[in-house]
């Protein structure tokens, strides 16, 4: 019984041993597995840890972690590169963003931080009139839409006012809206509404408004004449005054900028009547009248006066009584018909003055003379008038 119980004591001993010594070797060679990796700092996202790894290179411990890569993302060292200990390691994961710029869209991959940080990048400058959205520090997400709309110059004349200012407008309407300009009904603008917004250019509004304007207006009075034959030829007589009349009338006028484009006419009514002028025209043949002068007695009655030079056609300088007119410019000479008023007949002329009769004409007959002029010019003021003549011998 003795030998038994000490046979049993000792294989238990036994597996106890080899048990201990199964375990310090699982332990040892778990010390060594654990021991033989490498230490790795590493950056994932701007988030840095420490991790140990057997990984040969960075691609596997990338995998090892469970880091999926684009060709698009930052990795410090490349993937290819063999892992040592105490090796840093910087990885970014690009996202998509979408850049609409002035309505053209644009897809690009980036690693930046922040929506500042990408126009860095991209190498876009904004001025402080543009307009961005997000704002420049929001953090960049993946399929983020960025929309930038650049400033540009313009200057818009409202009703005449010139105003110079940045704008983002994508069209006329729009810029006017963000202006806080209104349109009235019939108010039009240049450009149209719906054109782009012109660059460096300017957007005209014309300020349109109908009003309604009343005026009076003379109307003018005909004059009409009538012949008369107790009047002497040449006399005329008022038989009736000329009165204006008066009419209202409404127009519609049109103005732009406050300026009066066009006007039409709406309605129109008489205030007073109009009364027309009635002259008496004498048709009566001029008798020869005998009357007595103030100073000198003689005949007097009316002729028909012309004028004529000594240069005229068919003149040769010289009167048909022998008078050399081309010499003496300045006498006082008339052509009359010898059978009413003789050669030689000195006579008062109204509106000449003292003359001789001492030339004829074949026009000259009856009641008519012809006036020595000096000049083409004197003929032509004088024309043609009926005179009062009077015979002073």
């Amino acid at each position: 019984m003795k030998n038994l119980f000490s046979k049993s004591l000792s294989r238990k001993t036994l597996t106890i041993a080899f048990a201990s010594f199964v375990v310090l070797l699982t332990t040892l060679g778990i010390l060594y597995y654990e021991g033989s990796k490498k230490t790795v700092a590493i950056t994932l996202n701007d988030q840095q840890e420490v991790v140990k790894t057997h990984a040969d290179t960075i691609q596997e411990l990338l995998d090892e972690i469970d880091v999926s890569t684009r060709s698009q993302d930052y990795l410090q060292p490349k993937a290819s590169t063999k892992v040592k200990d105490h090796l840093k390691v910087v990885w970014k994961q690009a996202n998509m963003v979408h850049i609409v710029k002035d309505n053209e869209k644009k897809t690009i991959w980036t690693t930046a931080g922040t929506v500042a940080e990408l126009l860095k990048e991209q190498n876009i400058v904004l001025s402080k009139h543009d307009q961005i959205s997000p704002r420049p520090q929001a953090t960049i997400k993946d399929k983020m839409k960025i929309a930038l709309k650049k400033a540009i110059h313009l200057t818009y004349v409202d009703g005449g006012k010139k105003q110079q200012v940045w704008s983002t407008s994508a069209t006329v309407a729009d810029f006017l809206s963000q202006q806080g300009i209104k349109l009235n009904t019939l108010d039009r603008v240049e450009p149209s509404l719906t054109e782009a917004t012109p660059k460096d250019g300017s957007v005209n509004v014309i300020r349109v408004e109908k009003v309604t304007d009343v005026v009076e207006e003379p109307v003018q009075f005909a004059v009409v004449t009538k012949k008369d034959d107790r009047l002497e030829k040449g006399k005329e007589k008022t038989l009736t005054n000329g009165k204006k009349g008066r009419v209202s009338k409404q127009y519609e006028v049109l103005l732009e900028n406050g300026k009066e484009v066009s006007r039409k006419l709406i309605s129109e009514q008489k205030i007073a009547e109009k009364q027309d002028k009635v002259v008496a025209v004498g048709t009566k043949d001029i008798a020869l009248q005998v009357s007595r002068g103030a100073d000198e007695s003689g005949k007097e009655f009316y002729v028909t006066a012309t004028a004529y030079t000594a240069y005229c056609n068919g003149c040769s300088g010289r009167t048909a009584t022998g008078l050399n007119l081309r010499a003496n410019p300045n006498m006082k000479v008339i052509a009359v018909d010898p059978r009413v008023i003789p050669l030689g007949t000195k006579v008062y002329v109204e509106g000449y003055g003292y003359a001789v009769a001492a030339d004829t004409g074949g026009a000259i007959k009856g009641y008519i003379i012809d006036l020595f002029m000096p000049s083409n010019q004197d003929c032509y003021r004088w024309g043609r008038k009926k005179v009062k003549i009077k015979i002073l011998n």
